[in-house]
This record gives C-alpha cells, structure tokens and sequence, in this order.
C-alpha cells in the first residue's frame, strides 16, 4: 500500500484498512509462532502499512482539529 494511496482515503477508510490490517498482523503471528509461516516478509510489510495508516490516520485528525479551531 502507497502513502498517496492512504492519503486519498477517508477517515473511516482507513480505520477499516487498519483494523483488516491488524487482524491479519495477528494471523501471521500467529502462523510464524507455530511454524506454518510460508513468507515471513509479510510480517514487516503489515506491520509497516499498520504504522504508515496510524500516521496519516493522526495526520488527518490534526488537520480536521487545526480546522476546526480556525473557525
């Protein structure tokens, strides 16, 4: 998942992506610890997509709060 991809989404979009995105960081977890894991690559890349949706998830609620408070 790209950042401008992220950064097209509506809030909600991406609280869904996140927690889809969670679910399956702990699925894979779960495959790594009892050893059917086929790509464990995969576990840095969610992770990373878990944490670039955080930041533009916060990024958004700043600018929406800066806006807010202008008004």
């Amino acid at each position: 998942m790209k950042a401008r991809e992220v950064w097209e989404m509506t809030p909600e979009q991406i609280q869904g992506k996140l927690d889809d995105a969670q679910a399956e960081l702990f699925n894979l977890r779960f495959q790594f610890s009892i050893g059917q894991m086929r790509n464990s690559a995969r576990l840095g890349q969610v992770r990373k997509d878990i944490a670039r949706l955080n930041t533009v998830l916060r990024a958004k609620q700043l600018r929406s709060m800066e806006e807010q408070g202008a008004r």
